[in-house]
């Protein structure tokens, strides 16, 4: 069978495939290619997906799942900061699930279904048998993390589907207007769904396509549209949001929405939303008016796409071409605000629900053994994508240590040498972060694992080599290795829960708004980690050796040690410098007595005589010998 391309949406999901070279969605028995990205569970163990789901949301709010996109790999408490107040959510250790249909079902479960529907859909359409293994390219938001990632790819082999490669959208989007036919250009993919938004900066040269930059919200997309539109209209009636029923917020929204899309042929709508008295609450509705409700949140797009910019260095003068991706984008407003924010007026002419989803397909196409044999003669396409944040790990004093930086091309691997920090040492923690900011306790935490059995070892002698992985699905692999005995440990990378779109935000905005200060803090804690080598050992010989001390060279050693030691709690990285260097001239002295003593000690048990006959005996001009 073909491999088929998957568009795992928020709202809407599609699945199409490549023939006779050209990519087409595939339809249901009414000719309707789109799936309603919503799941319903009833009592008695029966599961509805698409259209059906989606009709039985405001009569049962709390069974019918939909926008479940947006609780991959997050916790209970990021969810309902989020307002998904709608369902009744319980935090299994790590894991997420929701009561729905007498039973619970974790977000993963949930997309497997609406994923098996689209395969079922496939192989109707394809002639495939029930069961049939079936290849696939599913596509994710550019700035999902690790654990959305690993979820998405969760949820297609739960479905029974092969999955080939985990694609950004932006990327399937730039394949399906056959970019790659392009010579050379740079363009932005404007990716607005219904529940996430990405956009990203790619050069397309002869067929490669190289993501300069990626940036987004993961929490940002329609479904926001429509929540502040019927949270402000029900507020405008003077309904108590917080203790409006569940259902009748659905009904609200599902109002919402139905004005947001007639909007996009007329110019004005009646828009009626219910109340709890059994009443309605009706007012015309303008796109003028429309658009001043939901503007706080379109602005929200503006941050992500300049910062892309900066990243890539392209300005948007300098841009080829906007591509238009997500059914958010039909809205004249939001095609205003793009052509807006970008000087020029951007690309829409394929569908913008079905764009990515038929670069999916193109891709899954260009995977597949047949067409591997088929694009022999006609060369193939090459997609360079990018990590969107910083990948590294914790140095002693607490610095994050950056191996992979964002927008870095995947699929990456990259290595660094680290040592040990005290003598006899024979285990390391490992401990693995994500973000842009200098110190650890700024980044995100992803994982930790410990190497043992390093050899112990003076300080600095042993070598341990941590590579960093991230595939072509942007996961990320992490393995140490200590160079002399070949002892090994690894982890791939499963955090518990994915980044809020706050701390993506945050994360990126912080690391340009305290440049500064990260970098002072990073040359305190460097020069703390230095006066650290040089206290610990000479303390140490202090005690062992204290009779080769003088009074007066002991007072002076103490005194410089009990200034870098107040120092060290300091903020003055120059001062514990000094300080640092200022022990190692007094200590000199000392240091030179017990090298003396130490050579000494090692040759009092050595007879003259024998060494001279040793030596007498040795052959002219040295040489190997065994």
């Amino acid at each position: 069978m073909k491999a088929i391309g998957i568009d795992l949406g928020t709202t809407n999901s599609l699945v199409a495939v490549v023939v006779d070279g050209s990519a087409r969605a595939l339809p249901d028995d009414e000719g309707r290619v789109i799936l309603p990205s919503a799941v319903a569970y009833a009592d008695d163990g029966s599961v509805e997906v698409g259209y059906t789901a989606r009709a039985r949301a405001a009569e049962r709010p709390r069974d019918t799942l939909l926008s479940v996109k947006r609780l991959m790999g997050r916790t209970k408490a990021e969810a309902d900061a989020e307002g998904l107040s709608t369902y009744t959510l319980i935090q299994d250790g790590p894991v997420v699930r929701i009561a729905a249909g007498g039973g619970e079902h974790t977000p993963i479960e949930v997309s497997a279904e609406i994923l098996r529907a689209l395969a079922a859909r496939a192989r109707t359409a394809m002639g495939g048998a029930e069961g049939e293994p079936l290849r696939a390219v599913i596509t994710v938001p550019a700035y999902f993390d690790d654990t959305q990632r690993q979820a998405t790819r969760q949820a297609g082999v739960l479905a029974g589907l092969d999955v080939m490669r985990l694609l950004n959208e932006p990327t399937a989007a730039a394949l399906a207007y056959g970019l790659d036919k392009q010579k050379e250009g740079r363009f932005a993919v404007f990716d607005l769904g219904g529940g996430t938004f990405d956009i990203s900066v790619l050069h397309l040269i002869d067929g490669v396509f190289e993501v300069l930059a990626t940036g987004g919200d993961t929490q940002l997309g329609g479904d926001d549209f429509d929540r502040a539109l019927a949270l402000a209209l029900l507020a405008e009636a003077g309904v108590d949001i917080e203790t409006t029923d569940a259902g009748l917020r659905r009904r609200a929204i599902q109002a919402a929405e139905a004005a947001k899309i007639a909007l996009t042929d007329t110019f004005e709508v009646t828009i009626e939303l219910p109340l709890p008295d059994g009443g309605a609450h009706r007012r015309l509705l303008s796109r003028d008016q429309y658009l001043t409700y939901v503007r706080p949140v379109l602005d929200r797009v503006a941050r992500p796409c300049k910062r892309a910019l900066a990243d890539a260095g392209v300005r948007a003068d300098e841009l080829d071409g906007v591509v238009l991706v997500g059914g958010s984008t039909r809205s004249p407003f939001v095609q205003r605000y793009v052509a807006e924010l970008f000087g020029q007026r951007p690309l829409g002419d394929i569908d913008p629900d079905r764009v990515v989803a038929l670069g999916a397909a193109s891709q899954a196409d260009l995977l597949s053994i047949d067409s591997e044999l088929r694009l022999l003669d006609h060369g193939d396409v090459l997609l360079l994508d990018v990590t969107p944040l910083s990948l590294g790990l914790e140095t002693m004093g607490g610095l994050a240590e950056k191996v992979i930086p964002r927008n870095s091309q995947i699929p990456a691997s990259r290595a660094q040498e680290f040592t040990t920090f005290q003598d006899g040492q024979t285990g390391m923690d490992i401990h693995v972060v994500q973000g842009e900011r200098e110190l650890v306790d700024d980044c995100r935490s992803l994982a930790r694992f410990r190497l043992t059995g390093i050899p112990p070892r003076p300080a600095g002698a042993a070598r341990v080599r941590v590579t960093f992985q991230v595939d072509a699905d942007g996961i990320l692999r992490v393995s140490a290795r200590e160079t002399s005995t070949g002892v090994e440990q690894a982890i791939e990378v499963q955090p518990s829960h994915g980044l809020t779109d706050a701390e993506v935000e945050t994360m990126l905005q912080a690391s340009l708004d305290h440049a500064e200060d990260d970098v002072m803090a990073r040359m305190l804690r460097t020069a703390q980690v230095e006066a650290e080598r040089v206290l610990m050992p000479l303390t140490k010989a202090m005690e062992a050796d204290a009779d080769l001390l003088t009074e007066d060279e002991a007072a002076v050693i103490g005194e410089v040690i009990a200034d870098l030691r107040a120092a060290m709690k300091g903020d003055d990285h120059r001062k514990v410098q000094d300080l640092t260097e200022t022990l190692d001239k007094v200590s000199g002295g000392f240091a030179q007595r017990r090298m003396e003593r130490a050579l000494q000690q090692g040759l009092k048990d050595v007879e003259v005589d024998k060494l001279e006959a040793e030596m007498a005996d040795a052959p002219v001009g040295g040489g190997a010998h065994d």
